[in-house]
């Protein structure tokens, strides 16, 4: 059964299944909106209803927060104002140096920020090219706001954005002058903002302001030795599609069940190998992505005609589907080996009778076994290994055809059989993503 098909039905034996509902908003490519009308929900692979919202709008203070609240929780102990000065790994271990301390470990993760010094203590390449916009977010005092459009404005000289709250705006200017190692003042801030809206709008005061650029920059692995690099240490890019967070969360994810297998003896070192293979490609796909939004909104003819064949593009169902698949990450797929096209994709929520969904049983970091066979075909398979992996067998309201499904603490689908797969492919999916028990015991 196709995802197409997954996505039509309304009923499924014998129960009312409500096929997924759109998306409340897309977004835009280069300042140019996507309508979500016109996004194909059946079209989307391997996609379920959930109560999780496709897109949520915050700060990253809030994210900050809830992260630093959880950390807190697991007795993690965060230190902030203190300068890395030096890193130093052999085949044990690293030290790293930081204020008049030195602090040695097993490994050392690099997650300080796209200025990492981690990565250039520790030696990683960072390659990539050079910006062509200069980008202000700014809140100010504005007189005379009403000259301004809401929402996305992409304009002959650049773009500017109005956001809800009053005096928030952001503007990205083609200049290719402006020394970001000064502070903008509000001469500079309003006359960038009127070329960029062709409007004489007049600002009355700045209170908050911060620039940015389009460089687009990574390093060609994500781990040296015992030095592994997620989020913005391991590559920047514009804020373009607002993919940057979500990036480096998934850097988070792939690289955090991974690590701790490998530090609690349930794997071997070699499985962090797989972290560089996964993540390099997913950041390089959303480093191409922010390009060619800069691309497209050159203020020269060039980009004229490329935002003309875009809107479009963007006016029907099958462009408007694309960039909402690339947008929301629908379209992210790792190589994992694995002959069904449901295995390297983000798992679906599936739902069982008894009401409960896949999400509910991943919160403790073990991988999850879905058994939707009658006969709990895959029970001897995954037993003795209950500290990395549940199993549970039962009927879903929708398997999506399947008969089983290996889903990693990251969220990924490890493994799918139909509902007659071979249970040796799943007895090598689940030693090679957890381990043989018996040669990695729990510790």
């Amino acid at each position: 059964m196709s995802a197409a098909q997954a996505g039509r039905r309304t009923e499924h034996d014998g129960n009312v299944w409500e096929p997924p509902s759109g998306p409340r908003a897309v977004g835009h490519f280069a300042g140019m909106a996507v309508d979500p009308a016109r996004v194909d929900v059946g079209a989307l692979p391997y996609r379920l209803p959930s109560p999780v919202l496709q897109g949520v709008m915050t700060s990253l203070e809030a994210v900050e927060s809830v992260l630093s609240a959880r950390a807190a929780e697991l007795g993690v102990e965060i230190r902030g104002g203190v300068a890395v000065s030096a890193v130093e790994q052999d085949e044990d271990g690293v030290i790293v140096r930081a204020g008049e301390q030195e602090f040695a470990a097993r490994w050392a993760v690099g997650c300080d920020g796209g200025r990492s010094a981690v990565r250039g203590l520790a030696g990683f390449d960072f390659a990539g090219t050079e910006p062509q916009f200069t980008g202000h977010t700014m809140l100010v005092g504005i007189a005379d706001p009403e000259q301004l459009d809401p929402g996305f404005n992409l304009t002959p000289t650049g773009m500017y954005i109005q956001m809800p709250v009053a005096g928030h705006v952001a503007m990205m200017d083609f200049d290719g002058a402006f020394d970001r190692t000064q502070p903008p003042s509000q001469q500079h801030l309003q006359a960038v903002l009127r070329r960029v809206s062709g409007t004489d709008v007049t600002l009355t005061g700045v209170r908050l302001v911060s620039t940015f650029t389009d460089r687009a920059m990574q390093v060609t692995t994500y781990r040296r030795g015992r030095v592994p690099l997620p989020v913005d240490a391991a590559h920047i890019r514009s804020p373009l599609g607002g993919q940057g967070l979500n990036t480096g969360l998934g850097d988070a994810m792939n690289l955090g069940w991974k690590l701790a297998a490998v530090v609690r003896g349930q794997a071997p070192e070699g499985l962090l190998d797989t972290y560089t293979r996964e993540r390099h490609p997913a950041g390089a796909r959303v480093l191409d992505w922010t390009r060619a939004q800069t691309a497209a909104m050159r203020p020269d003819a060039h980009g004229q005609a490329v935002q003309d064949v875009i809107r479009d593009l963007l006016g029907t169902r099958d462009g408007a589907t694309y960039v909402y698949e690339k947008f929301s990450g629908a379209s992210l797929r790792y190589d994992l080996g694995g002959e069904h096209p449901l295995t390297g994709r983000d798992a679906p929520d599936f739902q069982l009778t008894d009401s409960t969904r896949l999400g509910d049983l991943m919160r403790d970091g073990r991988s999850v076994v879905l058994d939707f066979t009658a006969a709990a075909t895959l029970r001897d398979s995954a037993a003795g290994r209950d500290h990395r992996l549940r199993y549970v067998a039962g009927t879903a309201k929708d398997d999506l055809g399947l008969g089983a499904v290996l889903v990693r603490p990251d969220g990924i689908v490890a493994w799918a059989g139909e509902r007659d797969f071979d249970r040796t492919t799943f007895e090598r999916a689940v030693n090679r993503w957890r381990g043989d028990s018996r040669t990695h015991p729990a510790e």
